[in-house]
């Protein structure tokens, strides 16, 4: 049993570890690129469980050693060095706490990020972009990958929707915390009167779902359209009708991507997107004390909102749900959101 309460059996992953290890040194392994890739991520999750693991058993020996030290021989010197150890160690161990409660069947899987802008034309489309500017930098601190599949640009400024799908260890366990109305108060750059507006854009995140979850989907259930793409690519992009819109007749769930130039690539993009959403539609309905995240897209509006980021009058960014604010909204804004997603997830912790 490690530090934090969690069982973890070393033996048992390392085992695990040399029998991937057999299957990837097999000349024939890139062959069938799913399964490779399937095998690649299990192997990078089970290395990760192992680093975390000698991570905690690290700290623990360090500072087990330096209290058989003091108790020995109280030394003041030797007591200082040890609380600057262990304020050295919070954030990981801090971290390392925060993994070790999300267990989840889908909180170590990648995830998939939509944002759309609420009313207010121009400007809440330019929060919509902040919002994902935001989430982009994020992405980038922890060195996780990101793809954008979807991007609706704003007619004058910022978008009108985007879904990208982002990839890394425990993302939806994390991003999960994300999921709402986000509010803005600033003096709009696009009101020529220099007012205060409110704007607000809505974020909603789904777990990608491996071929291990079977989610049936009837063919005759999809609507498929095709249309021209908009987004990057070049001519090529831009002049066939490779973008794909799917439409989940019995669900009303609409999913669609425009990334690639090939349209059977966005369709299969489409596709996984869809049975990610499918199944969190799912889960939600089998656990009744969740919210369908389809009943909060009713309203982006007043009331609903989870977070709110204050430029003006003055500055604050405030999580109403875990009553955490700060006032360095620059800081927020440039990605570092890790407090607010903790302080959420330990709450819910605490709610069990």
């Amino acid at each position: 049993m490690n530090s934090f309460g969690g069982y973890f059996d070393i033996s048992t992953v390392k085992a695990n570890i040399a029998e991937l290890e057999k299957k990837m040194s097999a000349p024939n392994f890139w062959n069938d690129q799913k399964k490779a890739t399937k095998i690649t991520k299990r192997m990078n999750n089970l290395q990760a469980q192992l680093k975390k693991e000698q991570k905690i058993t690290d700290i623990d020996e360090d500072l087990q050693t330096y209290k058989l030290l003091l108790e020995e021989e109280f030394q003041k010197d030797l007591l200082e060095e040890a609380e600057k150890k262990l304020q050295s160690y919070q954030k990981l161990i801090e971290k390392l706490e925060i993994e070790s409660i999300l267990n989840g069947k889908t909180d170590r899987n990648d995830a998939v990020l939509t944002i759309h802008p609420g009313a207010g034309g121009t400007e809440s489309q330019d929060w919509a972009e902040m919002l994902l500017r935001m989430y982009q930098r994020w992405i980038e601190k922890n060195d996780f990958r990101s793809e954008i599949v979807d991007l609706q640009p704003g007619e004058e400024a910022g978008i009108k929707s985007v879904t990208l799908e982002i990839f890394g260890n425990y993302v939806f366990g994390y991003l999960k915390a994300e999921a709402g109305i986000h509010r803005l108060v600033r003096l709009s750059p696009f009101n020529a009167q220099g007012k205060r507006q409110t704007s607000f854009a809505s974020v909603f995140v789904y777990p990608i779902i491996d071929d291990d979850i079977q989610i049936d989907i009837d063919p005759n259930d999809l609507r498929i359209d095709t249309y021209r793409s908009s987004g990057k690519g070049g001519q090529g992009v831009n002049t066939t009708d490779s973008a794909v819109r799917i439409t989940h007749l019995p669900s009303n769930i609409i999913v669609q991507c425009q990334n690639e130039r090939s349209q059977l690539r966005n369709k299969e993009v489409a596709m996984q997107i869809l049975r990610s959403r499918l199944y969190q539609h799912l889960e939600e309905k089998r656990e009744k004390e969740k919210q369908k995240l389809e009943n909060k897209k009713t309203e982006i509006g007043w009331g609903n909102q989870i977070r709110s980021y204050v430029f003006h009058p003055y500055q604050m960014v405030k999580d109403h749900r875990t009553e955490y604010e700060t006032g360095n909204i620059s800081n927020v804004m440039d990605g570092n959101i890790d407090e607010f997603i903790d302080a959420y997830l330990k709450m819910k912790i605490q709610e069990l």
